[in-house]
């Protein structure tokens, strides 16, 4: 997580922990977009994450949770708050 603060980087997860991760360090970097689905081939999740770049470029750019449930997409500014999450 270090490491994509100090890069400016957007963490690209399958590991749903990384929500957890942020709502405990009440971080508002790094933005991260987490898949939670079955198939992450390239083929089939990467037009969906052109989407989610183009769509949220605002909000990853401030700080933000993306999270890729099939075809729904949803949004949380960071810092993430525990009793929310």
């Amino acid at each position: 997580m270090s490491f994509a603060v100090a890069g400016t980087f957007i963490v690209f997860t399958h590991d749903l922990d990384f929500g957890t991760l942020l709502a405990i360090s009440n971080s508002a970097k790094p933005s991260v977009i987490q898949a939670r689905t079955q198939d992450v081939s390239p083929d089939k999740l990467g037009p969906t994450i052109i989407q989610v770049l183009e769509q949220f470029q605002n909000e990853l750019e401030k700080g933000a949770l993306i999270v890729v449930d099939g075809a729904n997409l949803r949004a949380r500014i960071l810092p993430l708050s525990h009793s929310k999450f």
